[in-house]
């Protein structure tokens, strides 16, 4: 970690919610889409900056299709913690795990955001109960609902290490 700085790379499977949980953060925060059949997509990345604890925390949200595999390796490089969104309508899914195993692998700390928890069919505690052991925060990322205090808890457990 640098001195006052941290480095936060947040993964997530398409339209998980990465880039409105770095919106949700930071208002001014930017991102590169591409429109697709499905609406917008992040291609490159997105990015955001924010203060927690003292800290400057720089987050780089990364793009959920597999083609964009060397990008998350690119922005991964140096980074001081990992946050993984999951879609909590649709649970944890293969490139969930595959994200999963990545981070793991690399032996970087971890946090899971199960997004749209305000939806009538979000299922978070199937997210924390298919990722046995792991931080999973409760979030709506379109409504900003639990953002703040679960990125503040993964930040104190970075800043404590």
């Amino acid at each position: 970690m640098a001195e006052g700085r941290l480095k936060i790379v947040v993964f997530g499977s398409f339209n998980a919610g990465k880039s409105s949980f770095i919106q949700a953060l930071d208002p001014r925060s930017r991102h590169i889409e591409a429109s697709s059949q499905e609406g917008p997509t992040t291609v490159a990345f997105d990015f955001g900056r924010l203060t927690v604890r003292d800290k400057s925390v720089f987050l780089f949200g990364t793009p959920g299709q597999e083609r964009f595999e060397f990008v998350r390796q690119i922005l991964s490089r140096g980074m001081d913690g990992a946050i993984i969104v999951v879609d909590a309508t649709k649970g944890v899914d293969a490139m969930t795990r595959y994200f999963y195993d990545q981070v793991k692998a690399l032996g970087v700390p971890l946090a899971f955001m199960a997004n749209k928890c305000d939806c009538p069919d979000a299922m978070p505690e199937a997210v924390s109960r298919d990722l046995p052991g792991e931080t999973v925060h409760p979030i709506s990322a379109r409504s900003g609902e639990n953002v703040h205090a679960a990125l503040d808890a993964f930040v104190a457990t970075l800043t404590a290490r």
